[in-house]
């Protein structure tokens, strides 16, 4: 039988939560806004679906260029290209300054 190749396939351990990380989350995540030219890293959140992008922009840098309802459009550089993602407050995170 063929291998399924599905969207998110591959993902059983990146998206593995630690027992500490186990649990509901706090609402903080989504009483923060982000700006618009705000750096955010992507980092996937397996307990909601929804608004997520697709695995291989789990770790990396982007910044927010629009807002689309409740999720956010970011411009990622990947390579040579730009890409412009939707997703989700859950999904993102504010990136470190350095």
């Amino acid at each position: 039988m063929q291998r399924s190749k599905g969207y998110d396939s591959g993902t059983r351990k990146l998206f593995k939560r630690s027992p500490r990380q186990k649990g509901l989350r706090s609402v903080r995540y989504l009483l923060e806004p982000f700006e618009i030219g705000q750096k955010v890293d992507i980092i996937l959140n397996s307990q909601s679906q929804s608004g997520r992008p697709h695995k291989r922009y789990h770790g990396r840098k982007g910044t927010v260029v629009a807002k689309q309802g409740q999720a956010y459009i970011v411009l990622v550089k990947k390579g040579n290209k730009e890409n412009k993602i939707i997703a989700k407050p859950e999904h993102l995170r504010a990136a470190q300054v350095e």
